[in-house]
């Protein structure tokens, strides 16, 4: 096969940008009184509290100037070669021709359809037709050593399609590296350098920072090499869009791009996270940056090194986040857990007893507070092991025991496949909560057709399409069974009915308050 090679291409495997648009902050103006907080009534200012803050500690720094020179031989540069496939040419082409066939020779667009032309250099008789083409590139990232025998950690973008991986020191020096094995989950990915031979590491801190604690950042930002800067953890447990692991540490130390897979810092000198991501409109930098935390880099890098990828227990459950009314609806005193929306079939759950509708409220004794919790929780155990999972069912907790199973991430991605949405039929009943429903043809339950704007139940998400399937735990399968169920929850003595729905075939379960209907 000939490939067709496109060079010269350059990205930057550094902090991932999520490109969100921002509004820009009004400053309103700021007073400190003796680190009082003050309440305004008219021109009058009412004291309401009084917050003591702690003296500065002895050890504060007045430079980290000492840190730096200890930790920077061990935080590299990673430079890689790669290529990544592109669209077929020829098929292109043939497309083109197909769709214009009287395009006149003058036509601007002729040139540029004549590379994909039967007889074109990209078409099936030039010298690239024969198969797809490919594009050549560079990239540039962070990554720390972490034993004298050269094992580095850096992030799994900056490393993915490559097929040279070169690891520059902080004093220039150049080595080969080895790819050990990657987790595109967490973002992780492990490197092993050819020739090590004691070589500076670093290690990991054994406990997570506090929000406040002041954290520095090296890495290779923009190719520049050897950067750094300094902050302080912003947050902990930022789950940030398109991240499947949740969990990450918000620190506001200057992170651009390059500086992905690099260390930051504590005060000690210990990892404390590998920074992955920043938050920009941009691709610059604007004080918010996401670390991957050491609980989990720890976790992943152990298994890499072991067994080159890794392995996670896997329960079998569809889960969303419990909100107070889904709480009130069930009797839960306090809006937290994983609801179950659906159990796989033959999976762990489903075999141990696990229903649609169940509430997960806690893991091996330890507290679920939402649907991201439990996921964490079940994939940092191992296939095999044995959980003991409460569940919030009936209105009381009940235990069962789980085996857990392995995760297979390409049977779990095609299982989450968007199915095609029911179709919506004639014939709508109109329902006491401001909806109307109509029959579903196409399965159990019945398909809102209409949704009143200043109903509730428009400001819970309810929409046209959306198939209810249960209420109150009762199969829905008439416009009159609805209702039966709503008066149900009523004449109990409850404001609250839960509904389980399915929306483009995704389970999701609402809690329609009533008393306003």
């Amino acid at each position: 096969m000939n490939n067709g090679i496109l060079k010269g291409a350059r990205r930057w495997a550094g902090a991932s940008a999520l490109a969100l648009a921002v509004a820009v902050p009004v400053v309103v103006g700021y007073s400190a009184f003796n680190h009082s907080v003050f309440a305004q009534s008219g021109v009058a200012a009412t004291k309401v509290a009084e917050i003591t803050v702690p003296s500065a500690p002895a050890n504060a720094p007045s430079s980290f100037a000492d840190l730096v020179a200890a930790v920077k031989p061990a935080v590299v540069s990673i430079t890689v070669e790669g290529s990544q496939t592109v669209s077929n040419g020829s098929r292109l082409g043939e497309q083109y021709y197909f769709n214009f066939p009287d395009l006149p020779q003058d036509n601007p667009l002729r040139k540029f359809f004549d590379q994909f032309g039967e007889n074109g250099p990209m078409g099936p008789n030039g010298r690239n037709g024969a198969g797809p083409l490919t594009r050549k590139f560079e990239a540039a990232g962070s990554g720390f050593i972490i034993s004298s025998d050269g094992y580095v950690v850096t992030n799994n973008h900056v490393v993915n399609d490559a097929t040279k991986i070169t690891v520059v020191m902080d004093d220039g020096e150049q080595h080969n590296a080895t790819l050990i094995g990657t987790d595109p989950r967490t973002d992780l990915a492990l490197l092993k350098i050819d020739d090590a031979m004691d070589m500076p590491y670093v290690n990991f801190a054994d406990t997570e920072p506090r929000v406040g604690d002041w954290v520095v950042a090296v890495g290779n930002p923009f190719g520049l090499g050897g950067s750094v800067t300094a902050g302080i953890v912003s947050a902990r447990g930022r789950d940030i869009s398109g991240s499947q692991t949740g969990d990450f540490l918000q620190i506001d130390a200057a992170i651009n791009r390059g500086n992905s897979g690099g260390p930051a810092f504590d005060l000690h000198g210990q990892v404390v996270g590998v920074n992955s991501a920043i938050f920009s409109p941009n691709g610059g930098n604007v004080g918010i940056a996401f670390a991957i935390p050491t609980s989990i880099v720890k976790q992943v890098i152990t298994q890499l090194k072991e067994n080159g990828h890794v392995t996670r227990g896997f329960l079998g459950v569809n889960i969303q986040d419990v909100t107070s009314d889904i709480a009130d609806s069930v009797g839960l005193p306090t809006a937290r857990g994983a609801l179950v929306t659906e159990t796989t079939e033959g999976a762990p759950a489903a075999a141990a007893g696990v229903k649609s509708g169940d509430i997960v409220v806690e893991v091996d004794g330890e507290p679920v507070d939402n649907a991201l919790a439990l996921s964490r929780m079940i994939g940092a155990k191992a296939p095999g092991t044995s959980v003991k999972v409460v569940i919030w069912r009936d209105g009381s907790k009940q235990d069962l025991t789980v085996t857990l199973d392995t995760l297979n991430e390409q049977k779990l991605a095609e299982n989450q496949q968007t199915p095609t949405p029911p179709e919506v039929v004639p014939g709508p009943v109109e329902s006491s909560v401001g909806i109307m429903v109509v029959p579903n043809d196409n399965g159990p339950g019945i398909v809102i057709r209409d949704v009143n704007q200043d109903s509730i139940a428009a400001s819970k998400g309810l929409a046209p399409g959306d198939v209810i399937i249960e209420t109150d735990g009762k199969t829905i399968n008439t416009a009159d069974d609805f209702e039966a169920a709503l008066a149900a929850v009523r004449d109990s003595g409850r404001t609250t009915a839960l509904i389980k729905t399915s929306r483009n075939g995704n389970i999701r379960f609402v809690g329609l308050p009533l008393e306003d209907n």
